[in-house]
């Protein structure tokens, strides 16, 4: 049952700031909007990243008080899993960071003003119609956005394709923005070994499926490098839409 309901330290994922050799067993995320690949619990991020608690039962506590809002909204589980362009706040201090891939050390908590915590990039994962023609956007953290369409003939609202990146306000999910996956978008790679490099896509080679897909991308100092269609998630077009850790972008 306890193996159920926790995780093996050894069995985490590897870039988890814990310590595997002295306790045997860490906290299970919770399913929800990301997977425990690419997010981590809030109850490490309390504790383990932010320094807020000593102790697990100290982070538990202090989340279940409703200290901390994950996009806008308050959240008391500790298990809840933060990810990829997640916005977290510290309610008493008005603090707020993005949690943001980062080189070699796969993430990173960048802090970010206030006016930058109301809005988060989301990439579409993929688009389905549903009953009156109209579009479903599903996103890379478990949100569905509906586009409605006037004529399901000519939808002409349907203007969004998979792989690219809206700008919503958080939480009420106000679409500002829209970057499309093409030559000349800016993106930030979100896995492998280039995770945390920030370039403009300049060619794309198709396989079959996203995974076997090799996008070349340009860093500003005028380096090539290469990573799989899946990592790539767009931030921009002429400049990145989000503030990021010094020297990912100049």
């Amino acid at each position: 049952m306890g193996g159920q309901r926790r995780l093996k330290a050894l069995a985490a994922p590897r870039f988890w700031p814990i310590l595997r050799k002295e306790y045997k067993w860490t906290v299970k995320p919770r399913p929800g909007p990301h997977p425990a690949a690419r997010s981590l619990p809030l109850l490490l991020i309390v504790r383990n990243v932010l320094g807020y608690a000593t102790t697990a039962r100290e982070a538990r506590k202090l989340i279940s008080e409703g200290h901390f809002r994950v996009d806008g909204r308050v959240r008391k589980d500790y298990k809840y899993p933060v990810g990829f362009m997640d916005v977290l706040e510290i309610a008493d201090t008005g603090e707020a960071y993005r949690f943001l891939p980062y080189p070699t050390k796969f993430f990173t908590l960048h802090k970010i003003s206030g006016d930058e915590a109301r809005v988060k990039p989301v990439r579409i994962e993929n688009k389905t119609t549903v009953k009156g023609g109209h579009i479903q956007l599903n996103l890379h953290d478990g949100r569905n956005i509906l586009v409605r369409v006037k004529d399901p003939r000519k939808p002409v609202e349907d203007a969004y394709k998979t792989m690219g990146t809206l700008v919503i306000t958080v939480p009420d999910q106000e679409i500002k923005g829209y970057y499309q996956f093409e030559e000349g978008s800016i993106a930030i790679v979100i896995g492998g070994r280039n995770v945390g490099r920030v370039g403009r896509i300049v060619g794309v080679q198709r396989g079959w499926g996203r995974k076997r897909s090799i996008v070349t991308l340009e860093d500003a100092s005028g380096n090539m490098f290469q990573t799989s269609m899946d990592y790539v998630f767009v931030i921009g077009r002429e400049s990145p839409s989000i503030s990021l850790p010094e020297g990912a972008w100049k």
